[in-house]
């Protein structure tokens, strides 16, 4: 079975997850670039580039991350990879022995346990409560590597506190463990100031730091980036010339031009702007018509949300209900390893309009009256 499987151009419907508004991307724009690039292509850069890397966009991506996201590094320690799933897979290839441990949020991103499990790791899984992962833990012994999303936790959108975040930071110096930080949407915050990366707060070169252009973009753009503890720079950067080489050069390029010109700003205020609008519109209309069933706690950031189901309903039960009446969520139980407390749904509006927004709430309702015993 595919995990993820090749994404087709569907009819956008209530309430796709994981996907930014594609039809609101400067297409044109973008195709004005990539031909300009074409037209000054050297013969150099048709040979390729150093496997961290195309510098140019190693310094911006640097400058970018210390300015927007509070991160600590130098163009140095940044490798331009091909999405977060491989960044995933790097540290893996590099930092992992088979048997060691590996542990990652319950409920968590699936697809950093199917990396880490494919390179032999044992996987332990650490329950989330309302201030992110539980540190200390007694599930953290032994542990070679921590695998969280702090900034919006992955599903459930929480925002892990600072004192778990020094708690963490502590268990990893003295464990002699390190942290992959996913900060995959981070881009996109509705409520508060933004939050500084748990990276920043590290001053033993325990975190590595990830993210991807994909959601932010499109998802065609396989570009992403890795942040790496500047004494780990020469063994990652060893493991990507084997592995994948370097990132697409021609991406690259056109990427950097994208930001240096001030393109990416503007184009993520605006989605800001527009994710920020479709969010009040669930949130109002969850309000209205799902009172009792389904319960969505307000959203702080990113491109999806939880909702927590009511009247003892299931959430495969109330997915299928849903399916039925073209509405598209998914069970929160499908990301955890343990027994949740209780059954919840995943809810993208990203990609969603207003109308589309409205119209899936109502089915949703009527979805969850079926199977809730009205």
């Amino acid at each position: 079975m595919t995990l993820f499987p090749g994404l087709t151009a569907r009819r956008i419907r209530a309430f796709r997850a994981d996907q930014p508004a594609l039809d609101l991307f400067p297409t044109t724009l973008w195709a004005q670039l990539a031909g300009r690039r074409l037209r000054r292509a050297s013969t150099e850069q048709l040979l390729g580039c150093d496997p961290m890397g195309y510098p140019p966009l190693q310094d911006v991506v640097a400058d970018y991350l210390t300015t927007s996201r509070g991160v600590t590094c130098t163009p140095r320690q940044i490798a331009i990879v091909a999405g977060a799933q491989a960044a995933l897979d790097l540290v893996g290839r590099a930092l992992i022995e088979p048997g060691d441990r590996v542990c990652l949020e319950d409920p968590g991103y699936v697809g950093a346990a199917h990396v880490f499990e494919g390179l032999g790791a044992r996987i332990t899984a650490v329950p989330v409560d309302g201030e992110g992962m539980q540190v200390p833990s007694r599930r953290l012994r032994s542990v070679r590597l921590a695998y969280l999303t702090p900034a919006h936790q992955f599903p459930l959108g929480i925002c892990m506190s600072l004192p778990r975040r020094l708690a963490l930071l502590d268990w990893a110096r003295g464990s002699g463990a390190l942290i992959v930080e996913d900060d995959y949407d981070s881009e996109y915050r509705y409520a508060g100031l933004p939050t500084p990366a748990l990276q920043g707060l590290d001053r033993d070169g325990r975190v590595l730091f990830a993210g991807s252009f994909s959601k932010v973009l499109f998802p065609s753009l396989r570009l992403g980036y890795l942040v790496i503890p500047s004494d780990l720079v020469d063994a990652f950067a060893a493991m990507q010339s084997v592995t994948s080489r370097h990132a697409p050069l021609l991406e690259q390029a056109v990427l950097c031009d994208f930001i240096v010109e001030g393109h990416f700003g503007r184009h993520v205020r605006r989605m800001r702007e527009v994710y920020a609008e479709r969010r009040s519109v669930l949130l109002d209309a969850a309000r209205e018509r799902l009172a009792g069933l389904l319960e969505i706690t307000g959203v702080e950031a990113g491109l999806q949300t939880a909702g927590w189901l009511c009247r003892g309903i299931g959430g495969e039960a109330a997915t299928r209900a849903a399916a039925a009446r073209e509405v598209e969520v998914t069970p929160l139980s499908r990301y955890a390893r343990g027994r949740l407390p209780r059954d919840g749904l995943k809810i993208g509006f990203a990609a969603v309009d207003e109308e589309e927004i409205r119209r899936g709430v109502r089915e949703l309702a009527a979805a969850l009256e079926s199977v809730g015993g009205g």
